[in-house]
Parts: C-alpha cells; structure tokens; sequence
C-alpha cells in the first residue's frame, strides 16, 4: 500500500498536481531537523577558500597577461622595439583589447599590486610594474610628435579626471612598493592637473562642464581623491589632505541621500530639483574613495573624524540594498535593474578593507562581504573574462538610461575591482575564522558557545 502511494505521488508531482513538501511527506517538524534542510542558493553560499580565490585571480591574470599590451611597435611596421633610448621613430603600444593609460587600468595596476601582497606571487606586481615602467619610458624618451597612441598622449595631457587620478595613486604605490622607473614626472603632472588645471565651483569641488555646465560626477570622488591622499603621504604636504578631505565632504553634502545611505550618481547646479538615481559603480568609486583616504590620512587631521563617519554611514546604506544573490543592482534601490559584477565587486573590495582596518565591525559585515564575492567569483569565466559588467557610463537624468545600458566582458571596469576583491577577501581570511552556525555563515568566537537554541 504503501509503495503504490509513492508511485501516486510521483505521477501527481511529475504532472504539477501535487508539491515537494506532499512527496517527502515524511519530513516533518518530529522526524526531521528542518532548519537544516539545504536552500537552493543561486550563488555559491559559505565561505571561499583562500586557494580559490586565488584560482581566480590567476584566471584573471592570465587573460590580462595575454590581452593587454606590454610592448611598443612602430607605428607604421608594427615591428616591436626593443632599443627605445632616446628614440626618434613613430610608436605607439601593441594591439591590445584594454587601454594602458585609463582610469580603469589605474585601479587594474592597483589591484595587482595588493594580488600580489595577498598571495605573495610576484607575477601581479610585475604585469602592473613592467606597463608602468613602459609608459614612464615612453614619457622620457620619445617627443610627442612621435607617439602616435591616442591614449597616451592624454595621459601627456589630461583632457579630465579620467586620465590622471587613477594612474596617479597606482603610479605612487607601485613607486612605494619598489618600483624603479622614472614616474615622478607623470606623478607630478597628474597632480598638477588635478589640483591646479580641472574645472571647480567656486567653493573648490571639483566639477565638469558636462553632459550639462556645473555638474558633478559621483565618480570623480576616486577620479581625484586617492590621488591627492597619495600625494598627501608621498610628500608630506597637508595641502593634499585638505582637499582630499573637502571634497568628500562638498560631495557628500550635495549628493549623499542620508535616509537611503547611498549616493545620486550627478548633480547639476542649475537645477531646481536633482533627479536621484544610485547608480551602483559610482557608488563604489564613492566608498571605494573613502577606505583609500583613511588609509593614508593621519588619524590626527582633523577631517579623519568626519571621512570615518561619513565612510561608515555609506556602508551601512549599502549593505541593506545587497541582493539575495550576493550582487548588487545596477541602481541600488530598484531591485528590478539587472545584478551587475563590477560595482559589487568594488563593494566586498572597499568593506573588506574596512573591516581589516577596523572601520566597521567585523561580525555586522564580513559574511556580506563572503557572499559578495561568491557572487562575483561566479562571473569569472574559465578564460579569466569578468562577465556582468556595466560598459562605461556617463550620466542620465532618466530611468532607461541606466536600466539598459549594456554589458560587456571587454568593459575594463570590471578587472581591476576583482582583483582588489579577491587580494581584500584573502587578507580577511587571513585574520578571520568564520563557520556555518545554525545553517548561515558566522564570525567564529573562539570560546564562544554557538550551539543552536
């Protein structure tokens, strides 16, 4: 009798007549412990393994490694040289799928840098150091009329923030992890632009003339900021500190939405009402900006105090927009925009680093952040490409903008953020233990009794 009941219940099952809970009927509240029973989670859910996660980053490497430039060609032959003292011939870089001397490729070079100190292997620093190295040879050597990239020369010139905040704070670090090439030069012009030649309002914020005159980009908070904290640590000079910190105060103050905890991605002056949408990468650069100035701003300026505030109520806000599946969306507060790889990968970098550094609290944040990259370990395909990312975006004031701009596993955005994720998630695993206690992941205490009750 029984027996012929199981076949009934499969046939009404298979036909969409009857559930999985009448089938497995068996299970009930007296038989069976049915807070352990398995979810059926989208993403992985537990904590990585600092092996896979450096499984990844190797992935991420090796494509990097293979696709982006690391020599000069003549402009004309292709040939590559090799001999570029002093040279007089037309050049520009080999064909590669990723700029050298963008934005995106300045937190690239940052986040090989810190793969390389999370898993001590030397061949990240090196794809950020020879690239470095190169375009410094490239300044030094060669006059402008025979340079024939594009991109290059704007790194020469800067026509924005876009081409000299990013590369100025990596060019600094690789500089102070050893780095022994001749950066000084496009440090100092980096910093000249930023600080004496980019369009600012009147009360010093650092601001653009378009898509409209007078408006401000979230992202130019990292376009400028870690730059200046750099510069502030590489020279000792206070001036730099200062407006690191006047801008993220002068941006928060405009475009910080206090009861979401998350920012509007512009502001344009002449508007009577600012229209708000949160978009997520330039949330990342925002808090992304934030954990770097800490780091490097001593805890005795007297604008630590407000940064460290204003860092902590950004996260806070954040952390409630996270997605069941460890993402976050495209505009953070409209959950029905897609999950997007590069800003929630900028998000477990920046909250992880915060939590190392003590920032915000461990227990509150750490296992959003496991789930983070989880989450973003997933869109890491075998050949190393990050898939989800958002192509480069400017700015909207209305929702389809955001909602359909497309994805891309050419959009730079994307590499740079996992690597610094991966590198962050590690040194987290490091100094942390972490379990599944009554099924969901917890800080582990030692000493602590965390039987479940």
């Amino acid at each position: 009798m029984k027996h012929s009941f199981s076949k009934i219940a499969t046939l009404l099952f298979t036909c969409g007549l009857v559930s999985t809970a009448t089938v497995h009927a068996q299970k009930n509240d007296a038989t069976a412990p049915l807070h352990l029973l398995q979810p059926d989670y989208p993403t992985p859910y537990g904590t990585p393994q600092k092996d896979s996660i450096k499984k990844v980053l190797d992935r991420v490497y090796k494509f990097l490694d293979a696709n982006s430039a690391s020599k000069i060609v003549n402009a004309t032959t292709k040939a590559e040289i090799t001999n570029y003292i002093k040279g007089n011939e037309d050049i520009m870089f080999e064909p590669g799928a990723f700029r050298l001397t963008s934005y995106e490729w300045g937190v690239t070079y940052a986040g090989m840098l810190l793969a390389s100190k999370a898993t001590g292997e030397k061949y990240f620093a090196d794809y950020s150091n020879k690239r470095i190295k190169l375009i410094a040879d490239i300044a030094e050597n060669y006059q402008e009329k025979n340079i024939k990239d594009k991109d290059m020369l704007k790194t020469l010139h800067p026509e924005a923030l876009d081409f000299a905040g990013a590369l100025c704070a990596a060019f600094i670090k690789a500089k102070q992890d050893g780095l022994k090439a001749n950066v000084d030069p496009l440090i100092n012009n980096y910093i000249d632009f930023i600080s004496n030649k980019q369009f600012r309002f009147q009360d010093g914020t650092l601001a653009r003339n378009r898509p409209q005159d007078n408006t401000l980009w979230l992202d130019d908070m990292f376009m400028s900021v870690p730059a200046l904290a750099q510069m502030g640590k590489y020279t000792g000079d206070v001036k730099y500190f200062d407006d690191a910190v006047k801008q993220v105060n002068q941006f928060s103050g405009r475009m910080f939405n206090k009861e979401k905890g998350i920012y509007m991605h512009g502001w344009v002056q002449s508007m009577e009402d600012h229209p708000q949408f949160h978009w997520g990468r330039a949330n990342g650069w925002a808090v992304m900006t934030m954990v770097e100035l800490l780091e490097v701003l001593p805890k005795n300026h007297p604008g630590y105090a407000g940064v460290l505030a204003q860092l902590q109520a950004h996260i806070k806000g954040l952390a409630k927009y996270q997605d069941g599946t460890g993402f976050w969306h495209q505009l953070l507060d409209r959950n029905d925009t897609y999950l997007e790889t590069s800003a929630t990968a900028i998000y477990a970098y920046s909250i992880a680093r915060a939590i190392n550094r003590g920032y915000v609290d461990k227990m509150t944040y750490a296992p959003a952040v496991l789930l983070a990259w989880n989450a973003v370990a997933s869109k890491v395909n075998d050949k190393g490409q990050v898939e989800g990312t958002c192509v480069g975006t400017g700015m909207g004031f209305d929702p389809a903008f955001y909602y359909y701009r497309p994805i891309n596993v050419f959009a730079a955005h994307g590499y740079g953020p996992v690597l610094l994720a991966g590198a962050e998630v590690i040194f987290l695993l490091k100094d942390s233990q972490f379990e599944i206690n009554d099924s969901s992941i917890q800080l582990k205490i030692e000493g602590k009794n965390n039987q479940h009750k």
